[in-house]
């Protein structure tokens, strides 16, 4: 395998209210033959989970191969081979959600604006959008999906794994634990504080960073705490109507019900969807509900629910990979 570690100087990211670099690695997977063919390639975007990074899909471990590995054994089966991309969208709170927030910065200008036409310029790629495809799993399966929807010209087919579907399920049972968190520490400014001075993250916080991340790409708000407008009072844990309204208009349930986000999805070449049945996060229940909204929309899709639940599935994208490059025009 050929692994090369790109340097990207963002322009949309800097001065982003996280203080977070807007210089930024982007690790590229060159297929066999790659430097002696002279061919072009399609390209995958992989967008990674909440607290992942670009490097760690690349790498895996033992017991997990990463893309690289896996990307050699399914291009040595017969797949066709193919550049992917895995761009690093980690923010101070853990991620992006692949959106523009004012929170967090502009992190879908970032991947379709400017680090998609970098790649084209620095490697062989087909440099089309019929040679383009995006996909990922849990935050990275809903980037991929939102991409798709918002943006048409970019890419040709998605794949979301595990994507985060449905928020009523998946988010708000997360709320209650979230306020007693932020209570107990007196005040989301203390208990920043104290999370991010505590170098070992405990279980105990996810429920609190990942509904505050969420916060901060679907609430944004510049009056409060950090920028962020929790869905939520943090005294008594009542849903502000206002905010879970905000919230709402970045579920993909509710996006699909939108004419041009559905055109989008008309439009691709592939849209596959997967989630295990035993989900943590009852996101099977929210791939069934917005596989009855692509229904409703008229947008075909390929779905499967398989036998596991949220974490270590990276053998989904097996599945998912063989299919986005037959969708795609091949290299040339």
């Amino acid at each position: 395998m050929t692994i090369r570690v790109l340097r990207h100087e963002s322009e949309v990211l800097k001065g982003n209210a996280c203080g977070d670099p807007a210089d930024r690695e982007l690790w590229v997977y060159l297929p066999p033959g790659y430097e002696d063919s002279g061919l072009r390639y399609p390209v995958l975007w992989c967008l990674t989970g909440f607290t992942g990074t670009g490097a760690m899909a690349v790498t895996g471990n033992r017991w997990a191969p990463g893309l690289a590995a896996r990307m050699d054994a399914l291009i040595a089966g017969g797949c066709p081979p193919a550049i992917v991309a895995f761009p690093d969208c980690f923010t101070r709170w853990g991620g992006s959600q692949y959106l523009n927030s004012s929170a967090l910065g502009r992190y879908e200008d970032y991947l379709c604006d400017e680090l998609v036409p970098f790649l084209d310029a620095e490697a062989r790629t087909l440099g089309t959008r019929e040679g383009r495809g995006v996909f990922g799993k849990s935050s990275g399966g809903y980037g991929a999906l939102r991409v798709a929807m918002r943006r048409p010209r970019v890419f040709a087919a998605a794949a979301c794994h595990s994507g985060d579907l449905a928020f009523a399920l998946c988010y708000a049972p997360g709320f209650a634990r979230t306020a007693a968190r932020i209570a107990k520490a007196g005040s989301i400014e203390k208990w920043v504080e104290q999370f991010e001075k505590t170098e070992k993250k405990r279980s105990a916080d996810f429920d609190a960073i990942n509904t505050f991340a969420m916060a901060a790409a679907y609430s944004p708000d510049p009056d409060k705490p950090f920028g962020v407008a929790l869905p939520f009072d943090v005294e008594d844990g009542e849903i502000l109507p206002d905010v879970w309204r905000a919230w709402k208009r970045n579920d993909p349930v509710e996006m699909v019900r939108r004419r041009e986000h559905a055109e989008a999805l008309r439009g691709l070449r592939l849209l596959f969807l997967d989630c295990g049945g035993d989900d943590e996060y009852q996101l099977h229940l929210g791939l069934r509900l917005f596989r009855r909204r692509c229904e409703e929309a008229g947008v075909a899709y390929e779905a499967e629910e398989f036998p596991d639940d949220h974490r270590s599935i990276s053998y989904r994208y097996d599945v998912s990979v063989p299919k986005l490059l037959a969708a795609l025009d091949r290299a040339g």
